[in-house]
């Protein structure tokens, strides 16, 4: 069973990468896979959960990607490196871009763009754990990420791609998120706030209660 969903998703994406997400069609999927269409319908429930596997599948090919670039010892620089995968995963790969981020539905994302968020998390609560972040931890998530969204979909739409907006979009959204010098170091409210709230959870001296408390006013003082 395992050997005909992996198929069924390889011929999906074959057809996509080919001719567009118009072309991934229930009867064409399975004439490409050589199984009959209850079969798509009984792994994969209806066509979102095809076209959802088929993010994850070509996603996979992303982090394998990733996982030949050594992890950065700055957490700005990791931040950095992962808005230029990230474009260049969406230019080379469009029609599997649009389908993990050109339909968003608030609280219902595919598997794949969850993943992704996940791991945007992962590396701006590394800088703010380093004292590094200006902003409050979820904004600088959403700010970051719609900054990197929106330039693969810009530059998508362009005949002629400037090579240069992207990194300057990626420099742009990075001064708005971050400080140059650990908030730490020369510390201001609402920094020292975002570094306190990012290592909160390993604060032993406090209790559940306290933390919770703690929590609410840290996120109050990082919003401004």
């Amino acid at each position: 069973m395992a050997t005909t969903r992996a198929r069924i998703v390889d011929a999906a994406a074959h057809l996509l990468a080919a001719e567009g997400r118009d072309a991934v069609t229930t009867r064409a999927v399975a004439a490409a896979a050589g199984v009959q269409a209850p079969t798509l319908y009984r792994l994969f429930g209806d066509k979102r959960g095809l076209l959802d596997a088929v993010a994850e599948h070509g996603f996979r090919a992303y982090l394998d990607r990733k996982a030949v670039h050594p992890a950065a010892d700055d957490p700005v620089d990791a931040l950095r490196t992962g808005w230029d995968l990230h474009v260049d995963f969406g230019l080379s790969h469009p029609a599997l871009y649009a389908l993990m981020y050109g339909d968003p539905r608030p609280g219902d994302a595919s598997p794949a763009a969850v993943q992704a968020g996940r791991m945007l998390r992962m590396h701006v609560r590394r800088v703010a754990e380093a004292g590094r972040l200006r902003i409050g931890e979820g904004q600088a998530v959403a700010l970051f990420h719609a900054a990197a969204c929106g330039t693969v979909f810009t530059l998508l739409g362009l005949v002629d791609r400037d090579p240069s907006l992207s990194p300057l979009a990626r420099e742009a959204a990075l001064a708005a998120i971050t400080v140059r010098t650990p908030a730490v170091a020369a510390p201001g409210p609402v920094g020292a706030a975002v570094a306190l709230r990012a290592v909160l959870d390993d604060v032993a001296a406090l209790t559940s209660g306290e933390q919770a408390l703690m929590r609410e006013w840290l996120d109050r003082v990082a919003a401004g």
